[in-house]
């Protein structure tokens, strides 16, 4: 008879940490986390000593001091006699708003542009060609200020406007002035208007939020869910009978009938620009510094998008082409329907990318004069109050969360888009 003992169990050694293959991987990221810690504490301690021996120890009270400088540009009330803090928002919010137009309009470029380049049309390829390798081969900054240059020398003056002799005029019904100074257009008003919301007081970050807006904003989503639905029991009645059912003019109709009623009982109408003295008055200022960034921004990663655009299209196989052609879809048809669909897949990571280097990018705003967050806190901020560690770190912070926010919602979308398996 045979007895069957249990091998005797192997102690555990401190050598062990170093020559056994199952210990040895997490022994070596402890030890660079440590050495890591170790670093950084150094680094923060022999800082903060060496600005206490200068004395200028780590303080953001600056903050609550008066910017004493103007924002020429801007979404929200400002004046130079609010803090530092105040300008450094409304510094934020213009960053914001470059980054969001820039990507829009890039995508809308870059995707047009992208196809375009694949076009039988031998002029038009080429012309796409010339304009991908003419913007993506010349540095972002050098645009910015061309196209700055060009609305400065180019457009005329707000006194060209002036008088029997004019020698310019207002455009789409004399409601928008293109001028050197800038864009002047319609502005939204409200004879019946619910008021505003004043959010966090009067402190620095005080924020106005327009009750019209929010009700306009509710009504149109509302309408947009609606429509969604519809769209989705058409979808449904397709699956099932094979027949898909007309509900276009509904879908239209839920969006657009509700939001007009909204906005003939709020009295919505327009606030056109006047020419009064030297420069116009009323309406929506657009300044040259925001076109000439938003212009060029977009442009430029347009360019990159085409390209992504390009290869992702070419991804695809052309076996799904010719399927389609197959099914007697025509040529949009197919590009809309069955290839830009699959090819998402290709286009989303590349695609995050280019929509984070136009963010950054955006802080090149200065070298036109659009106070952005670069401008007013890592700028003029930082040269008043001579905090170079304080605002360094937090413009370094703002766009560190910006750029995870972009990446968090792209990939989000990308997960949404990609294959599901069965």
């Amino acid at each position: 008879m045979t007895t069957l003992t249990d091998p005797p169990k192997e102690q555990f050694r401190l050598s062990m940490l170093l020559y056994d293959t199952r210990y040895r991987s997490a022994t070596i990221q402890v030890i660079a986390m440590i050495c890591f810690m170790l670093m950084a504490a150094w680094l923060i301690s022999n800082t903060a000593q060496n600005l206490a021996a200068l004395g200028k120890p780590i303080d953001f009270g600056f903050f609550s001091e008066p910017a004493s400088y103007d924002i020429n540009q801007r979404l929200l009330d400002y004046s130079s006699r609010d803090t530092h803090l105040r300008a450094a928002f409304i510094g934020l919010l213009n960053t914001l708003v470059v980054a969001v137009l820039g990507c829009i309009t890039a995508t809308i470029l870059g995707v047009i542009i992208g196809v375009l380049r694949l076009s039988n049309n031998w002029i038009v390829a080429r012309l796409m060609t010339f304009y991908v390798e003419g913007f993506r081969n010349v540095p972002v900054l050098l645009w910015i200020v061309f196209i700055m240059a060009i609305l400065i020398e180019t457009l005329p003056a707000p006194r060209a406007f002036r008088g029997d002799n004019a020698t310019a005029s207002m455009m789409l019904g004399d409601s928008v002035a293109v001028t050197n100074r800038g864009v002047y257009v319609p502005e939204a008003l409200f004879s019946n208007s619910l008021g505003n919301i004043h959010l966090f007081g009067e402190s620095s970050l005080r924020f106005d939020i327009s009750l019209d807006l929010m009700l306009i904003l509710i009504v149109l989503g509302g309408g947009l869910w609606v429509a969604n639905l519809l769209r989705k029991r058409a979808d449904r009645i397709q699956e099932q009978t094979g027949d898909r059912p007309v509900t276009w003019w509904q879908r239209l109709a839920v969006v657009v009938i509700p939001t007009g009623l909204v906005l003939v009982l709020l009295g919505f109408h327009f606030g056109y620009p006047e020419l009064k003295g030297f420069n116009f008055q009323g309406g929506t200022h657009l300044r040259n510094s925001l076109i000439a960034l938003w212009l060029a921004l977009s442009l430029y990663t347009a360019a990159f998008i085409a390209e992504i655009v390009r290869a992702g299209i070419l991804a695809i196989s052309k076996g799904q082409t010719e399927a389609a052609s197959a099914l007697g879809l025509r040529s949009n048809k197919i590009m809309s329907l069955v290839i830009l669909p699959q090819a998402l897949r290709v286009i989303i990571p590349p695609l995050i990318s280019n929509y984070l280097n136009l963010t950054k990018n955006s802080s090149l705003a200065i070298a036109v004069g659009y106070m952005d967050i670069t401008g007013t806190l890592g700028g003029i901020t930082m040269n008043q109050t001579g905090r170079e560690l304080e605002t360094i770190l937090l413009l370094m912070l703002v766009y560190l969360t910006i750029s995870l926010s972009i990446s968090a919602v792209m990939n989000w979308y990308n997960e949404s888009v990609k294959l599901k398996e069965r």
